[in-house]
């Protein structure tokens, strides 16, 4: 029986900084990086959770430079590339720029699903450089299949060699994944992967992710013991096991290594657990931003209001990623109403 092969971006050093609140220091990537480049994982991608430019009192303040950061996983790497985030807004071309000074090799343009046109500078600036170049398309659940492909051909059309179905929110249920990857690989260039990046708010990360390799999604994100904003990301152990235990996608990947350093290195620096808890259930259920999950959590305490009207209130609102000084107003009114 012949295997799909597959691709695996591992997003701990990136993703993963939201639920540590960008605390990472450069000892702690050098150790992850390297641990992770023993695993068989295409990518490391690394930045401050919102991407290049992203530590500032509005999205979180990094523990260390981005140019520290990034040198310390990218000089801890042998056989994995390193990509970096990018959102258009918050990231910059001469952000980029100096991110390829400190070594990374490939570039993930971030937009919301909607905004596809603000990633052309971007994309093309990537190709120039020589990156390799992937278009994201963030919180997918909000628009339909065909809005979602349209805003894909934009960015294939600047350039990207790989567009992504996001689910930011943790928001899409199995036949919402396969309608809407089936839909990018029917109409996209077959030379164009499609990837698939999952958070695990309804529990359904791994169902997911598969159902999106099914489909024709040839890229997936993970991360070591679901590191991630919400109820986290697809766990990555896990879903190696799972996928070998499957029997038709062939990952490349190292179970037992990906179950050591989530056990002895990733778990040991949390802050607090990953699981589907009361609030990251909300984000799911509601359909909100994942990484608006301890910044809702942080006002609602301050405001002394339940978060999950506020996490309620934005996802009625709809409410997208570069919004969390919403998060604030819609506390100050539960607050008073």
């Amino acid at each position: 029986m012949s295997k799909t092969k597959i691709r695996i971006t591992d997003v701990t050093l990136r993703d993963g900084m939201h639920a540590v609140s960008h605390k990472f220091s450069v000892e702690d990537a050098k150790e992850i990086a390297a641990a992770l480049d023993q695993t068989g994982v295409t990518l490391i991608e690394a930045a401050h959770g919102d991407g290049l430019g992203g530590s500032s009192i509005q999205y979180g303040l990094a523990k260390e430079s981005e140019a520290d950061f990034l040198r310390a996983v990218c000089e801890n790497v042998r056989n994995t590339k390193i990509a970096a985030l990018l959102i258009p807004g918050i990231g910059t071309v001469e952000d980029l720029k100096k991110a390829v000074n400190c070594g990374i090799q490939a570039v993930r343009v971030a937009t919301h699903c909607t905004e596809a046109d603000i990633s052309e500078q971007h994309i093309l600036e990537g190709r120039n450089m020589g990156l390799e170049v992937t278009g994201f398309l963030m919180m997918s659940h909000m628009v339909t299949a065909d809005v979602l492909v349209e805003e894909a051909k934009k960015m294939e059309s600047y350039g990207a060699q790989t567009v992504y179905v996001v689910d930011s929110a943790g928001a899409m249920l199995m036949d919402e994944v396969r309608s809407k990857v089936s839909t990018l690989r029917n109409q996209l260039n077959e030379d164009v992967e499609i990837g698939f990046h999952a958070h695990n708010n309804l529990g359904l990360s791994i169902a997911n992710s598969l159902v999106a390799i099914k489909e024709g999604a040839t890229r997936i994100d993970a991360s070591l013991a679901g590191l991630g904003a919400g109820a986290g990301n697809t766990p990555i152990e896990v879903f190696a096991a799972v996928a070998e235990k499957e029997g038709t996608i062939e990952t490349g990947l190292h179970v037992y290594r990906l179950m050591d350093a989530a056990e002895n290195i990733v778990r040991p620096r949390m802050i607090r657990p990953i699981e589907i808890d009361r609030l990251s259930l909300t984000m799911g259920y509601c359909g909100v931003y994942s990484s608006f999950l301890l910044h809702a959590f942080r006002v609602a305490e301050q405001f002394k209001v339940d978060p999950r009207d506020v996490l309620a209130e934005l996802g009625r609102r709809k409410v997208v990623g570069g919004q969390e000084d919403m998060i604030v107003d819609v506390a100050v009114e539960i607050m008073n109403r």
